[in-house]
């Protein structure tokens, strides 16, 4: 099989880390990554602020950039949400990358078949499922069955897991009060936990709850779910 990697441009800039973990997770499992150098933004920031026009030919790239490959794998719920639910949208019949596109976990179990890809993390850890992820793509229990099955993992559940992180994307900074009181409940929830980790499958989820875990001086750290699955006994995440 043949899969192209969609990093997505904020794992691009700010966390590469979590693109080299999906590559040597999927490698590991036998799947032959690619990584079309030539991707850019998908056009969600645009989209969602309602500059559909800018958006358009952002889509039509994606399109062009991804032909050709039996699978898209992304480690982003919200990325992929934007190539298969609102290019088409934006394209129409042309937005042909959406329906090989996979969130990470959707790849893993729909795809693939596996639940235990072999990872071993001795943490205790607690899920934040991201709004995309739950609403859009409704990828339901795949990560918690992802993660139930790492060697060494204890997992904890987060109360109130289903309420919004107060990230979401250009809501943070239009509204950033309620943004940083929704972060600061999560972060007090993550903490109830006794967990040592937080963990999601969105990097722009992480970096919100990160920043609130920074100034409220939490011991809990964000890790995102593509590092905890790549980590092995021989090359574990550091």
């Amino acid at each position: 099989m043949r899969v192209a990697l969609f990093l997505t441009c904020v794992n691009d800039m700010l966390y590469p880390e979590t693109g080299k973990a999906v590559v040597r997770l999927l490698e590991r499992l036998g799947v032959d990554v690619d990584f079309p150098v030539a991707q850019t933004c998908c056009g969600q920031p645009q989209f969602n602020t309602g500059y559909r026009r800018l958006a358009r030919p952002l889509a039509r790239r994606h399109t062009a950039v991804f032909a050709g490959y039996d699978a898209v794998v992304t480690p982003s719920g919200s990325c992929a949400a934007m190539v298969r639910e609102n290019h088409p949208q934006l394209v129409g019949a042309a937005a042909q990358a959406g329906p090989r596109t996979y969130e990470l976990t959707e790849f893993l179990v729909d795809v693939l078949g596996v639940t235990d890809v072999d990872a071993y993390f001795p943490h205790t850890v607690t899920y934040h499922p991201t709004c995309h992820g739950l609403r859009m793509l409704g990828l339901g229990d795949r990560p918690r069955r992802l993660l139930a099955a790492v060697r060494g993992l204890e997992l904890r559940e987060l109360p109130g897991a289903e309420e919004c992180c107060g990230f979401g994307g250009t809501f943070a900074v239009k509204n950033p009060d309620v943004s940083a009181a929704m972060g600061a409940d999560k972060v007090r929830n993550a903490e109830s936990t006794g967990a040592e980790v937080l963990c999601a499958a969105d990097n722009s989820c992480l970096m919100h709850i990160g920043g609130t875990m920074s100034r409220l001086h939490t011991a809990v750290r964000p890790v995102h779910i593509a590092e905890i699955l790549a980590s092995t006994e021989e090359e574990p995440l550091s």
